[in-house]
Order: C-alpha cells, then structure tokens, then sequence
C-alpha cells in the first residue's frame, strides 16, 4: 500500500521533472513478516534511516480479514507499538517492540498488518525538493501452539469475461499464495503473475477476480502455485455465485 502523500509525491516527481531535486526515501524495516506463538506476546521491529537527513516515521497496526474474499484492516487496541511514532537520526537505528496486549487467549491465528510510514519533512519540502516516502505493510500472526496448518480446497466461478477464483482455507494457519496460475480442460491458462497473490487467511475465504475471455466455464480446472508450505497443484471446481 502506498499512504496519500507517497502517491502525490510521485505524480509532483513527473510534473517538476528537472526543475526540483528528489529524494528516494530512506527509511528501511526489518523484519519482512512477525510470526508469533503463545504463550509469546511481543516480538520487536528494527527501523533504519539510510539517509543524511532525520527521517520521522508513523508505526500503526491494523486488524487484518478477509470480508467477501477482499482484504479488510480495521483498528485496533489488541496489539499495540511501541513507540507509535520516531524521529531516527541520520544512519540511524530505532528498535520498536510489538506486543499483543489483549489478555483472551489466542485461538487458532489472529492476522494483522503494521504499517510504518514515513512522514514528510516539512523542511525539504520548502526548499523545492520532492520526497519519495516509503510505506511498510508488515504481516503480524499471532498464534495459538495447537493451531491447525492451512487446508485449502479450490473453487471458480466464470460470469462474461470475467473468472473469480477461491481459496477456502479450513485450517487455522494462513498460507502464502505466488505465481498462482488456472488452467482448463482445454489448456487455456489464466496467470496471476509471478509474484504474491496474497494470502488465504485462517478460517477464511480468499478470491481474485481477473478477466478470463475464453476460459471453460464448465468443468474442473488445474491449479498450480507457490506457497510458504511448498508448490501447489491442486483442482478448482465450478461453483455458482
């Protein structure tokens, strides 16, 4: 995800072009993805400013679903960081801690998703110069030591030029789709690309809706992806919608 101020910055970057300096953001995070088991309840983010100027940055967490197959973030007070926000010197290093403060035991996996945003700087911006900010979507998982792997069964729906494709995860923990690709009895193939399709959470429904002109609306057809847990070949099964 990008914040408001990233996607103004690149459209000012296209507009000014030679007539102002710019600058790539320089805030970098570390880890990539925070997975923990109860009874552990916080785990830590180690924030780096690459630059030679102070970057201040904003960190957020967020509740993470599935709604109708779509992701949805929603706030949240069971998981807390801290601090919510930094100032980090130039080539400086911040650690900030991520602790789930909700005292109900964790069942199965809870999901989240951190946002650590990289602010304006306010300074720069009256000299002229454009700063490219950086936005951080980390996976947060929580969860329980008795927690079942994903199960995940497959399904599609054909409406005009249009195909829904489902992956209905049964288990608790969630997996990691990429390179996700759909292919017919007649050998037609629908590709999501090579990298992250997403993730089908625990307990959840996950959909992707691309055009499909052409592809069998009838019939089983052929899944084939990469995951946390390994590849995926699998069978998607017709459903009505």
């Amino acid at each position: 995800m990008r914040s408001t101020l990233a996607t103004f910055a690149a459209a000012a970057t296209l507009v000014l072009g030679a007539y102002a300096p710019v600058h790539a953001g320089s805030l970098q995070v570390s880890p990539v993805m925070v997975d923990i088991t109860a009874p552990g309840a916080a785990s830590t983010l180690t924030l780096h400013n690459t630059g030679s100027t102070p970057v201040n940055a904003q960190i957020r967490v967020f509740r993470w679903s599935l709604v109708n197959g779509e992701e949805k973030l929603e706030p949240t007070d069971e998981v807390v960081a801290s601090p919510p926000s930094v100032t980090l010197t130039p080539d400086g290093k911040y650690i900030a801690r991520v602790v789930r403060v909700s005292k109900q035991p964790v069942v199965g996996e809870e999901s989240y998703r951190l946002l650590v945003d990289q602010l304006p700087d306010l300074a720069q911006q009256k000299n002229g110069t454009v700063n490219l900010l950086m936005r951080y979507s980390i996976p947060v998982f929580f969860g329980a030591a008795n927690k079942k792997n994903p199960t995940v069964t497959w399904s599609y729906a054909v409406k005009g030029d249009k195909i829904t494709v489902m992956a209905h995860n049964k288990g608790d923990r969630r997996l990691r789709i990429s390179a996700l690709t759909m292919r017919d009895a007649s050998g037609r193939s629908i590709s999501l690309g090579v990298g992250l399709a997403g993730y089908a959470l625990g307990q959840s429904t996950k959909t992707w809706t691309v055009p499909g002109h052409g592809f069998a609306a009838r019939g089983p057809a052929a899944i084939s992806a990469e995951s946390d847990g390994g590849p995926i070949k699998a069978v998607a099964t017709i459903a009505s919608r």
